[in-house]
């Protein structure tokens, strides 16, 4: 077995890893730096207090009865100003026929925030009482953070990057080196070259999706509500997945310059439409079937369902299902596309 091409080649892949230490910042200690950076930035916080301006001596006094007002009183011209320049949310002033005129900008959430708050505010300051009492029942628990939504989509980017740069970028210097002259001239066929690759990722597929896993839990707390074994298959078939779109982009690829901007012109798109950062709904529904066939949106939700709500192997079969075509399709275009020199 020692001898056998495909283990050798995948110990070379290993050689090539340690030889790479910039490889080991990408794949460990950047997905944490990222999560932990995002994860500080979008920590949930208590609620905001809005800086709002009121004309009069009146409508001060009634706005400082609400807690989430910072009130300041001020001339009509001065706070004007401040609410064009962004010093205030809002100013409340009042009109000629006893009603209250409020200024702000309606496409500023703070701005409509401060608006609904002002308004509760005078409207219990003149006498307002609701006709049915409302009681507040406060629900803070993991899984609603966006902190639970955020490391899913790391994890799955991280897979895709990984992936992607790892073999691509392999190939493409060994083309780029003529090493690919040495390895020809043997009797190895090129699909175990290029399995090799995917053994490869395989082997390092614990540390792409165990160190920012480990990260989320211990640290954010994290839930993992699903089984880790629909939670592990889903990461196995999404790294052959992303492993056989790099081979394919470096199939043919002569220069670092030009892989490299393949591999980003593949994966930028994806950063933006897959739901990453934000939720890929927000785009119109005219896009969301194409934005639905990406292999990133597929690994992203099928994490989320799992982590988040629990989901397991038949619920996120037709997440596996998309993962699944675009590695027949890549692998199957690669070993087509490939030339060694």
């Amino acid at each position: 077995m020692s001898n056998h091409p495909l283990f050798q080649l995948t110990l070379m892949r290993m050689r090539e890893f340690i030889r790479e230490p910039e490889a080991l910042f990408w794949s460990m200690i950047f997905p944490i730096a990222l999560a932990a950076g995002l994860g500080i930035a979008f920590r949930n916080r208590p609620p905001e207090v809005l800086k709002v301006a009121a004309v009069t001596p009146r409508l001060a006094e009634a706005l400082r009865q609400e807690k989430l007002l910072d009130v300041t009183q001020l001339p009509p011209q001065l706070a004007e100003q401040f609410v064009r320049t962004g010093k205030v949310a809002l100013v409340a002033e009042p009109a000629a026929d006893g009603s209250v005129v409020y200024r702000y900008d309606d496409t500023n959430p703070e701005g409509r925030q401060a608006r609904m708050l002002a308004d509760q505010a005078i409207q219990r300051a003149s006498g307002r009482q609701d006709p049915i009492a409302g009681n507040d029942q406060i629900m803070r628990e993991p899984g609603s953070r966006y902190i639970d939504f955020l490391i899913p989509g790391l994890i799955g980017m991280g897979i895709m990057g990984n992936s992607i740069w790892g073999p691509g970028f392999s190939i493409v210097d060994a083309r780029r080196k003529k090493l690919m002259k040495r390895i020809v001239a043997t009797p190895m066929p090129k699909h175990y070259y290029l399995l090799s690759f995917l053994l490869w990722r395989m082997i390092l597929l614990p540390v792409d999706v165990g160190v920012p896993l480990a990260f989320g839990v211990f640290v954010f707390g994290i839930p993992l509500r699903g089984s880790f074994g629909a939670l592990a298959a889903i990461c196995v078939l999404a790294t052959l997945a992303f492993s056989a779109g790099g081979l394919l982009i470096a199939s043919r690829v002569r220069t670092i310059e030009a892989a490299s901007g393949l591999m980003n012109l593949s994966m930028v798109p994806m950063w933006i439409l897959s739901g990453v950062f934000f939720s890929s709904q927000r785009f119109p529904d005219l896009v969301q079937p194409i934005i639905k066939a990406l292999p990133l949106t597929a690994v992203i939700d099928a994490l989320r369902g799992n982590m988040l709500q629990g989901a397991g192997f038949a619920q996120m079969a037709p997440q596996a299902a998309v993962l699944g075509v675009w590695l027949v399709v890549c692998f199957g275009l690669a070993l087509r596309l490939f030339r060694w020199r």
